[in-house]
This record gives structure tokens, sequence and C-alpha cells, in this order.
């Protein structure tokens, strides 16, 4: 069964409509459907919450958070393994310290890695970089209903 880990730009990428939307929503489905297993950082989890907070209220940012809680993943928490694991990325590679969880998360699950930040291009680990901002995309937007609910501002389609 395919394994992704998403990571905090693929989670929010549906939150602003941006171009990768719908890739994050078909892993979704698939997922819901057990077709394939995703997962979360734990630190993704912290990402969203102050980023929201942040550009909207605290109130929504906890609203995130428990919507985040809903969706199809299964959350990778700290042990001292991955402690270890992400510490050694951190140090050999030039990473966010929430970057060096979520690489050290993704090779923990054996997952290929879903994002939109140039930090993990130069990383040993299976991954998908999702299109960025001011790249044109031809797909239609679809948007899971868990996100929908919170993240599209943009009057995207909801399909379960």
């Amino acid at each position: 069964m395919k394994r992704y880990l998403l990571d905090t730009s693929a989670l929010l990428t549906p939150r602003d409509d941006e171009p990768g939307a719908a890739r994050v929503s078909e892993v979704l489905q698939q997922a819901a459907k057990g077709k394939a297993r995703c997962y979360g950082c734990i630190m993704s989890l912290m990402e969203g919450l102050y980023r929201v907070w942040r550009d909207k209220t605290e109130a929504s940012s906890r609203l995130a958070y428990q919507q985040c809680l809903e969706l199809p993943l299964e959350w990778v928490r700290d042990s001292d393994a991955l402690l270890i694991k992400a510490a050694e990325m951190k140090a050999l590679y030039s990473l966010s310290l929430a970057d060096g969880w979520v690489a050290a998360c993704t090779l923990e699950q054996g997952a290929t890695l879903i994002h939109k930040d140039p930090e993990f291009h130069a990383l040993p680990l299976e991954q998908e970089a999702l299109p960025v901002k001011n790249q044109k995309i031809e797909r239609e937007i679809i948007c899971w209903p868990g996100l929908c609910r919170f993240y599209c501002n943009k009057g995207a389609i909801s399909r379960p």
C-alpha cells in the first residue's frame, strides 16, 4: 500500500486555493478509502495552528487544529528514535527545525513526502513536490471535505 506524509505546506494548500490542492485531496481520498496510508508530523500540527492563528484568530486556529485531527491521517508523534533521526536530518542538511522533524517522520514511515518546500529537494527520501503559487496548473480543484470546512475560502467544490 502506498504511504504518504503531508508536509505543512501540503496541508495548507487547500486553505489558500493554491496549485496542488487537487493532489492533496486525491491523496486524502485514497487514505479515506483504505487505498493508501497518510501521515502527518506532529510539527505540522503546530505549524498549522500558529499559521492560522497568525493569519486569522486563535479560535480559527483551534478549529483548524481539530479539523486536522479529523482527516484520514495518522499523526506521527515523538519518540527517542524519531528525535535522533530529526537531529541527524537537521545536522546534515540545511533545514528548519520543523522540516527536520518532517523529514525524520517521512523516513520512519517509509513514506513519500508531499510538499512545496525547496529545502526538501536535497534530501535522500522519496518525495513529490507540489507546484508553487506562481506555477500554472491545469487541474480542477477538488477539496477534501474536512479541509473545505475551514480552509477553502475561494468557494471550491467539495467532493467526497
